[in-house]
């Protein structure tokens, strides 16, 4: 496992912030010569501290600016009804991210469509079949003033 010391960290707040960042840019940014800051990189991918990088892309422009996120809850709390969600929401391109979760429902889901119209479709024709969905309940997403995923 890497240790995530000051310069390690400081290494991955500027990769997050922009994962297209030269090797120059960040060795100065981070005080370190390029060799040092490049080993460093390195060895954080390879240890797997860095899993990818990704390209951050506009909602509008991609048809997917319609954010929704959905509190679903299931009617059984079986192994075999979370994997019977999961593996249907791997499948809808709609949910972007599908998270487990403690609380008053199982499932948190992050749904990306065009628009009302699209979420309304997701949501009869594809949440609205999977087997043991007991409840969902829509949050639409009014503005993001603060969005750092990458």
């Amino acid at each position: 496992m890497t240790k995530i010391d000051g310069i390690n960290d400081a290494i991955l707040r500027e990769l997050s912030r922009d994962g297209r960042i030269s090797n120059l840019t960040l060795a100065d940014k981070v005080g370190l010569s390029p060799s040092a800051c490049l080993r460093r990189v390195q060895e954080l991918e390879r240890s797997g501290v860095i899993k990818g990088y990704r390209a951050r892309l506009d909602p509008a422009q991609t048809g997917r600016a319609y954010v929704v996120y959905v509190a679903v809850g299931l009617a059984e709390h079986t192994k075999a009804a979370q994997e019977g969600f999961e593996r249907a929401m791997q499948r809808a391109d709609q949910v972007t991210e599908c998270h487990n979760v403690a609380g008053a429902f199982e499932y948190m889901l992050r749904v990306e469509v065009a628009d009302l119209p699209a979420y309304k479709a997701f949501h009869t024709d594809i949440l609205g079949t999977v087997p043991h969905v007991r409840s969902i309940t829509s949050y639409m997403v009014m503005g993001s003033p603060k969005d750092i995923r990458g």
